[in-house]
């Protein structure tokens, strides 16, 4: 891909998920920008086993946007990174197309492990802000991924995980995440079990007043027998 069509490629992205930018030239001034076309640069380089270069160019491109993308990972087109700041994607991290992330987002690996050891996120995968993904599994094509989670396990596709440690909430939604780019109207189990919760004790409490209810009328029964009894 030549230089212009990739600059146009990005403007087309940032555009589309970006409600906040007004012109095309804004698309020079975004970290995202900057960072990918450095990453472009220095994992060419990483792959020609240039690595010192590779990382010399990463660094500069991590001192400037606060963005660490390691010149070793594997990126697809399409990568919008929103914001930015804080945002770290390991060496060994696999990204499909159309990859959106937000601040704070990390992609990492667990320990010392060799070999493969971050994670691989399939195409239209969307990570919210401060989210943490962490070590060698797979997130399925149209999955998102929560703000503020700590997804520890392999997700399917066309999932919604949130919580710590992150847990499956939504399974078989299609729309693709960069359609809406929602990060907020999640479903949030702490709330369902606490909901759940509630109804339960409601329910419990109803049975024992029922219960209470019918030992009275028993006990009345009772000594109303008994009293009969002794008139008798």
């Amino acid at each position: 891909m030549g230089a212009l069509s990739y600059i146009q490629e990005e403007i087309n992205v940032i555009r589309e998920r970006d409600p906040a930018i007004k012109s095309n030239m804004e698309v020079f001034l975004y970290p995202s920008f900057k960072v990918i076309l450095s990453y472009r640069i220095a994992h060419k380089l990483y792959l020609g086993k240039h690595y010192f270069l590779a990382r010399w160019i990463s660094q500069r491109a991590t001192r400037k946007t606060g963005i660490e993308i390691h010149p070793g990972a594997t990126i697809g087109k399409g990568l919008f990174i929103d914001h930015g700041s804080g945002v770290i994607i390991g060496e060994t991290a696999e990204l499909g197309d159309n990859v959106t992330l937000y601040q704070g987002v990390t992609l990492g690996g667990t320990g010392k492990e060799q070999g493969k050891r971050h994670p691989t996120l399939k195409d239209n995968v969307m990570v919210s802000a401060g989210a943490k993904v962490l070590g060698s599994f797979t997130i399925g094509e149209n999955s998102k991924i929560g703000a503020g989670s700590v997804v520890l396990n392999e997700v399917p596709p066309n999932c919604t995980v949130v919580g710590v440690p992150g847990r499956i909430v939504k399974m078989g939604n299609l729309k693709i995440p960069r359609a809406d780019m929602d990060q907020i109207h999640l479903p949030d189990p702490v709330t369902s079990d606490i909901s759940q919760l509630q109804r339960d004790n409601i329910m419990l409490k109803e049975r024992v007043s029922e219960l209470e209810k019918e030992l009275r009328k028993n006990n009345k029964d009772k000594a109303k027998k008994e009293k009969k009894n002794e008139t008798v």
